[in-house]
């Protein structure tokens, strides 16, 4: 059985989901950031973590990566064109969606106060809905790599998600309704029942 390290409301959740998603066992060790559990499994204190026997591997898309290479889902296979369109969409959400909103959270409560600068959170909300306008310009099919849920789905609807958490402006219907989709799914459900 795995252990995710992380609470239901931190990037861990994008883990419990695709857990949930393919089906297999977990616990949760709701281990805040930087606390002395989340040190002890990521010396950054970064969560999540996740522990698989001995293994402790780090990074939320990292993690995702490897649960769908080992148990065959939520992934197209390595190795195919599929795959690196698969990697280019979630490495463009690690940029354009995942990275500005932990810019915003840096500059909100995660940083020194003496090293915040409020007033960059007006540009990264720009930012943030040019990029939202993107992917829903791109979004054709039920998910965002075709027919087949990704981790890349989870990714997006993770941070669509936080967004409105952190107060940023609504995407548009189209990305929203996408979304809600995806949020009304089993798998997302019991994931966040784990908080």
């Amino acid at each position: 059985m795995y252990t995710v390290v992380g609470a239901v409301k931190s990037r861990a959740f994008r883990v419990m989901w695709m857990l949930e998603e393919l089906g297999e066992a977990y616990e949760v060790n709701p281990a805040a950031p930087r606390s002395d559990e989340a040190l002890k499994h990521n010396p950054s204190g970064k969560i999540p973590a996740l522990l698989d026997g001995d293994h402790v591997l780090t990074d939320s898309v990292a993690i995702m990566t490897y649960l769908g290479d080992k148990h065959g889902g939520l992934t197209a296979p390595a190795g195919t064109p599929e795959r690196a369109a698969q990697d280019a969409k979630t490495l463009w959400l690690i940029d354009e969606f995942d990275a500005i909103l932990w810019a915003a959270a840096k500059h909100s409560f995660v940083l020194p106060e003496d090293l915040r600068v409020p007033a960059i959170k007006d540009s990264l909300k720009a930012e943030f809905l040019r990029s939202s306008a993107t992917l829903s310009e791109q979004l054709e099919g039920p998910f965002l790599c075709g027919d087949q849920m990704t981790h890349a789905d989870i990714l997006a609807v993770h941070c669509i998600n936080w967004s409105v958490g952190a107060g940023f402006p609504k995407v548009d219907k189209k990305l929203w309704d996408w979304a809600s989709g995806l949020r009304n799914r089993p798998a997302f459900k019991a994931a966040q029942a784990r908080g």
